[in-house]
């Protein structure tokens, strides 16, 4: 099984192809991949500064037809493309951020009710694209984490790459189980 992870800029990135390298065939990728060279089992959607320099994502999003994650900005980038709002969030920065989980789904399967998690909130979904529903939210965000009813999209605002995230390699995990089926 092979997972891509594109590349968005983000200081993280890195980490998400390390912690997946252990559990699966894994390699980075540029934003700028056409879609045409893209033959993975699922892609993950790194972190980056800013969505305009997202290159092709919204490309894979529209058109791809495997299992996608988004960290952050990849989450952002997923709920912009289809249609839902972002906005700048409230708190900047990355800090702790205790997660509250609404529903367990496929990547929070087996997960507590809250957790611990890394994130940044200088951008954030605020309004759910279309047949999406929300999975997790914080006291600082209420879409913390969000899937497509139909599609295998989904997304978490939080890095769940990074040591400081509680069951982080639980929620890539999971993504995997999701890339299997």
């Amino acid at each position: 099984m092979l997972v891509l992870v594109v590349n968005n800029y983000g200081q993280f990135n890195h980490l998400i192809v390390r912690s997946l390298r252990d559990m699966t065939q894994t390699k980075m990728i540029s934003n700028q991949t056409p879609i045409e060279e893209i033959e993975a089992d699922g892609l993950v959607l790194g972190g980056g500064p800013a969505l305009a320099r997202a290159g092709k994502c919204r490309e894979y999003l529209d058109n791809l037809e495997i299992p996608i994650l988004g960290i952050c900005l990849g989450m952002q980038l997923m709920g912009e493309t289809l249609g839902g709002k972002v906005q700048p969030g409230n708190v900047g920065g990355y800090a702790e951020v205790q997660v509250e989980i609404l529903d367990e789904d496929d990547i929070l399967k087996g997960l507590p009710p809250a957790i611990k998690t890394w994130a940044s909130h200088s951008d954030q979904v605020v309004e759910l694209p279309e047949k999406f529903q929300v999975l997790a939210r914080s006291d600082i965000c209420e879409i913390e984490a969000m899937r497509h009813i139909e599609r295998p999209l989904y997304g978490v605002q939080w890095h769940p790459e990074v040591v400081h995230t509680e069951f982080g390699s639980q929620v890539l995990e999971n993504f995997l189980d999701v890339c299997r089926i």
